[in-house]
């Protein structure tokens, strides 16, 4: 274990203390006797020569002190105006305070010798003496000097964040680890009951916190754990969380930091803060380190050097890798990773016996959603009955921090119309939320462009219900959402792979919005961009990456590892071809589009002036004109029951309730 730092050590704040102390006897040393300044040589020459000074000190031949006599006290009472009404005003004070002798000072004498002359020329009685303030001396040469130390305390200090790290400045401890550390006593609320779904990753996340606590049971047959596990999935799926969890569980300390803890303006800062990391791992071992976001440090060297060289990140991944898997030993040391950019990742960070374990956090899937959707339902106040399934079914390709944000997202919108519990239409109108935007029911549209965006969706719904392979239409609207002037909402299927026919005929649906435009009006509008980007995309993805294209052949040209980013893997030759394909291959599709509604242009018709008229369309609206689809069937994905002992076949008994994976 670590050496604990000893409390109550000597502080900067008491070099303060000691610095005021000291200015306070000195004010109290200088004021023993009441002084007035501020008085002229002249005032002093009259005094000498009507016999009222007593005594003259000339201090560090700059300055003079002098005192009155009984006859000059008397002198002063007689004159009028200039200084001598300012030692009145003195002897007054004099005499309310017992035991202090007033001293009257002159501050700047001028020329010594002539100051001499003219007092002997006043032929005074009085005493002279010449003395030397060794102390003003002293502390006008190092007053400066302690000010400046003062300040550059003071600097270093604000640098540090408030004085962190002992009382020195953290300018010295900038090459230490800024980890977070929960240790025995300070862990997250968060433990594996509050993950749902994740079954297969919490498998093996919890195979890794089961040998921290009980390793002999792994040890005793020879096994060892994996030195590390590296959390790959898309934003919003877990791998935080899940992390969090592990945190939560382990009941050893956790080191917390981000990738981007370690970079620093500083040359070898970040090396310097993987060593002191490793080194405070070490010294607290079993323990676990988790760096979320490592493609911050740990993205492929030798890419690009010549547009993105950055020695210092490259330094802090070498010396990564050294420290996971070196000469030194790092016995029970266990690191865990996130990243949702494994394919940049250096090859050398992904080895065997670095990170062995690479667990793939995927989307959730229909039955995860629902135990997601438990999960944040929880606390939220619920109209009785509400199907959880259909939510579930309505919201795929949704993350565990989109379900998440649309729970949220449904209640502001029941407590906005001044309901008591949130019911289903809140959640529809949260999906709706979600992914268009926010309703703009009084943006100003000429009847013009109201007609031709009715008709624009309504070829997108017609192409759709007529097509075998789209998805199924949900709703179409034309009033404006977030950036869009209409919308038309489909439920898509959760397919593993896709056909050729798929593609085309979801091609053919988003081209049907500028078909009908051409077919009604006989031009055509830029309220097909979106459309028409999202078809490009996609026709030069079958072209060229999954080889569904019969002049090129079974080729691809995907670069998984991106290591083709300024260069093209083919000729000039193919990349004409590619152009070539990819322009016929929409154009078919938008002549099929045209065709498939000259068929149906009394239907189209009457589509578009239900949607003029009421807005907003459903499916049922679609069944009237069109009638029923007739390839339509069930999803055939269905939500399974959720057996009694699940969780014993997916984590430990002790975690038998599942949650979120927001």
């Amino acid at each position: 274990m670590a050496k604990e730092t000893k409390k109550g050590g000597f502080s900067v704040y008491w070099i303060y203390a000691i610095l005021g102390v000291a200015l306070i006897a000195f004010q109290l040393y200088v004021s023993g006797d009441s002084h007035v300044s501020l008085l002229s040589k002249d005032t002093l020459f009259e005094l000498v020569k009507a016999k009222g000074v007593k005594k003259i000190e000339i201090v560090n031949q700059t300055s003079v002190d002098f005192r009155l006599s009984k006859g000059g006290v008397e002198f002063v009472k007689k004159s009028r105006g200039g200084d001598y009404e300012t030692i009145k005003k003195a002897l007054k004070k004099e005499s309310s305070v017992k035991g202090k002798e007033i001293i009257f000072q002159i501050e700047n004498i001028g020329d010594l010798g002539n100051f001499q002359d003219d007092l002997e020329e006043r032929e005074g009685k009085y005493i002279m003496i010449t003395r030397i303030n060794y102390f003003s001396q002293i502390l006008s040469y190092i007053l400066p000097f302690g000010i400046i130390i003062l300040i550059w305390i003071f600097v270093m200090r604000r640098m540090s964040g408030g004085g962190g790290g002992g009382g020195g400045s953290q300018i010295f401890n900038i090459g230490k680890s800024r980890a977070q550390v929960y240790d025995k006593g300070k862990s997250t609320n968060i433990t594996f009951k509050d993950v749902a779904g994740l079954a297969e990753a919490k498998i093996e996340i919890v195979e890794i916190v089961e040998f921290l606590k009980n390793p002999k049971k792994y040890t005793d047959i020879g096994a060892k754990i994996p030195k590390g596990a590296l959390l790959v999935g898309p934003p919003g799926t877990g791998k935080t969380l899940l992390a969090k969890a592990v945190a939560g569980e382990a009941k050893v300390p956790f080191f917390s930091l981000s990738g981007s803890d370690f970079v620093e303006m500083f040359v070898g800062v970040g090396a310097s803060r993987v060593r002191d990391l490793f080194k405070q791992a070490k010294e607290k071992a079993p323990s676990i380190i988790f760096i979320d976001e490592i493609d911050a440090i740990g993205r492929a060297r030798g890419k690009n050097n010549g547009f993105n060289s950055n020695d210092e990140r490259e330094n802090t991944l070498n010396q990564l890798l050294t420290e996971m898997d070196g000469f030194g030993t790092n016995s029970g040391v266990i690191i865990l990773a996130a990243t949702n950019r494994a394919d940049v990742l250096d090859s050398a960070l992904m080895r065997a016996g670095r990170f062995d374990r690479q667990i793939y956090v995927d989307m959730p899937d229909l039955n995860e959603r629902k135990e997601i959707f438990e999960v944040h339902l929880k606390p939220i106040k619920l109209e009785p009955n509400l199907d959880v399934d259909f939510l579930s079914k309505q919201t795929p390709g949704f993350s565990g921090a989109d379900i998440a944000n649309l729970c949220n997202e449904a209640a502001l919108i029941a407590a906005r119309n001044g309901k008591k519990k949130v019911e289903k239409q809140d959640f529809l109108d949260a999906v709706d939320r979600i992914i268009g935007g926010l309703e703009k029911k009084n943006k100003i549209i000429t009847v013009e462009e109201k007609k031709a965006i009715a008709f624009h969706e309504a070829g997108h719904a017609t192409i759709s219900w007529l097509l075998e392979f789209a998805h199924p239409l949900v709703k179409v609207t034309i009033v404006p959402r977030g950036q869009s002037l209409g919308a038309a909402w489909y439920l898509p299927d959760e397919r593993s792979i896709t056909t050729t026919e798929q593609l085309l005929d979801q091609m053919c649906s988003a081209l049907g919005g500028r078909a009908a435009e051409e077919i009604t009006f006989g031009k055509i509008s830029t309220g097909a961009l979106s459309d028409l980007e999202k078809v490009t995309k996609q026709a030069y993805a079958m072209v060229s990456i999954y080889g569904l294209n019969k002049r090129l052949g079974n080729v691809s040209f995907y670069d998984s590892q991106g290591r083709d980013a300024f260069t093209k893997p083919y000729s000039e030759d193919t990349s004409r071809i590619i152009d070539e394909e990819v322009s016929k291959l929409i154009e078919q599709q938008y002549q099929r589009a045209l065709d498939t509604l000259k068929e149906n242009e009394d239907k189209l018709i009457l589509l578009a002036e239900k949607l003029l008229k009421t807005e907003v369309i459903f499916k049922e609206d679609l069944e009237l004109i069109f009638g029923k689809r007739v390839w339509d069937k069930e999803l055939e994905e269905e939500i399974v029951p959720k057996p009694k002992k699940r969780a014993k076949k997916v984590v430990p008994p002790s975690d038998e309730t599942e949650s979120t994976n927001a």
